[in-house]
């Protein structure tokens, strides 16, 4: 089968930097068809592509992850903080709209705490490179959802 709209697609893909820097790397499962699983750029390599293809491309950081966004970074007093949740974890607040946004801690520094909702990878570009591992026919459910379930897909 080969990839198009409304697939199930289950690839293993690593991410570097342009450098080769390994940045991350796994399994994934996304629905093939602009359903917003994965980056754009990607799904359009991908279509027409069938199990044991497999894709190389650099991706600029606007189609990657995009471009950081220095309103989403903020620094809180440490006297707000809440205890226990160190650097690397993650507190739910507003963002500069007011919806709600899920900061990263990124630094603790003496009276004050770093905080950033921007994506780790945002602001750099990447290269990308993946294998078609799985290729079948989304259920109606999947479809409906807008992304894949199972392994390596969402879980409800």
């Amino acid at each position: 089968m080969h990839i198009d709209k409304d697939s199930a697609v289950t690839l293993r893909y690593t991410l570097t930097s342009p450098q080769g820097k390994p940045l991350d790397s796994g399994t994934t499962a996304y629905l093939h068809g602009g359903y917003d699983g994965i980056f754009p750029k990607v799904e359009a390599l991908l279509q027409g592509k069938t199990v044991g293809d497999k894709v190389a491309l650099a991706l600029s950081a606007a189609d990657a992850f995009g471009e950081r966004d220095e309103s989403l970074a903020r620094t809180i007093p440490k006297a707000e903080f809440p205890p226990g949740v160190k650097v690397g974890g993650h507190l739910q607040g507003p963002g500069p709209d007011g919806r709600p946004r899920v900061f990263r801690v990124v630094k603790i520094k003496g009276p004050v705490v770093l905080l950033d909702a921007n994506p780790p990878l945002a602001g750099q570009p990447l290269r990308f490179a993946a294998q078609v591992l799985a290729v079948r026919p989304a259920t109606a459910e999947e479809i409906a959802h807008g992304h894949v379930h199972g392994e390596h897909g969402h879980q409800h």
